[in-house]
């Protein structure tokens, strides 16, 4: 297995886990569990915008985001991607679709796995970020794209069994 394969196969993993979420209704995808800012809504909404807008900075192409603004209604807010929201941003970010939820993540997770097919190992050590210690390569920013994304499915998972 090469490292294409393995980052083809990560990227896989937060699709298969927001597949197996149970049904939710629109009250459970919305609530606040210990009144946390953040819903399950809000969890699988940014888990598809970090990917979405970090895969476009990293490929030069224009983000998913394009195709499902509409559809999400959530405003100037919507194109945001999370990081640093308050309390009141995030509890402003409410969806009625848990499938449309999982179709955004689900784009954007295969959009990164086509895009790491094509890499070589080359460009996948190429260093894309200078602001940290060390430098981010191109492989690094791929698999901290995956982990965030699993870990916030995983995050509405537990709060999703305990919802149920």
């Amino acid at each position: 297995m090469n490292i294409t394969d393995i980052l083809t196969s990560l990227a896989h993993r937060p699709i298969d886990a927001v597949r197996a979420l149970p049904q939710l209704s629109v009250e459970q995808l919305n609530a606040h569990p210990g009144n946390h800012p953040n819903s399950i809504a809000w969890l699988l909404w940014h888990s598809g915008r970090e990917a979405d807008i970090q895969l476009s900075q990293l490929s030069g192409q224009p983000q998913l985001w394009e195709q499902f603004r509409e559809r999400f209604n959530l405003g100037e807010l919507g194109d945001s991607m999370g990081y640093g929201h308050s309390a009141e941003q995030a509890r402003a970010i409410v969806a009625d679709d848990q499938h449309l939820l999982v179709d955004y993540l689900e784009a954007c997770m295969n959009a990164l796995s086509d895009y790491a097919t094509a890499l070589d190992e080359e460009q996948l050590d190429e260093i894309i970020d200078r602001n940290w210690e060390p430098a981010v390569t191109r492989g690094v920013r791929l698999v901290s794209i995956i982990d965030d994304a699993a870990v916030h499915v995983g995050q509405a998972a537990y709060a999703a069994g305990a919802l149920g």
